[in-house]
């Protein structure tokens, strides 16, 4: 299966707290850079998606969602900029094995969206993700072993 790990866009520095900070007008258009790249590479279909329910993520969804296509969309409480990368990645790979996904993306913040990488790539140290990065693994639930194919970068 491949697993698709989004950082959010760009978002505002200041809001009433971190979880409601708002994407920026660049952070949209890097959002939506991204997408068109990742459908060059033949995706836009995706079996589930899990987005953070803090804004700028929810707000990323909702800009990428104009190419990308969800059988079904799900609000993940785990993968907020400090969630459980092992929690998160153990989850993904249950409803893989359970409902015979191909394909999952996560939409997510840092930390997190680097620590989940490494959780499905094996010996791979966690990297940086820029605002609207994304990463592809090829992962196999059963053995829990992955590999990164690509990271594309706005």
């Amino acid at each position: 299966m491949k697993v698709f790990i989004m950082r959010h866009g760009e978002a505002a520095h200041y809001a009433a707290s971190d979880a409601e900070r708002e994407l920026t007008q660049h952070g949209r258009s890097q959002s939506t850079a991204v997408a068109r790249a990742c459908e060059k590479q033949g995706f836009k279909d995706f079996d589930l998606v899990l987005v953070s329910p803090y804004i700028r993520a929810q707000q990323t969804w909702e800009t990428i969602s104009e190419l990308f296509c969800a059988r079904e969309l799900q609000t993940y409480d785990e993968i907020t900029p400090y969630g459980d990368s092992e929690e998160a990645s153990s989850y993904v790979s249950a409803l893989a094995q359970v409902k015979h996904l191909d394909t999952v993306l996560l939409v997510s913040h840092l930390p997190l969206v680097g620590y989940l990488t490494a959780e499905f790539v094996t010996n791979l140290t966690p990297p940086m993700f820029p605002t609207s990065g994304l990463a592809c693994v090829e992962f196999d639930p059963d053995s829990q072993k992955g590999e990164l194919l690509w990271h594309i970068h706005p």
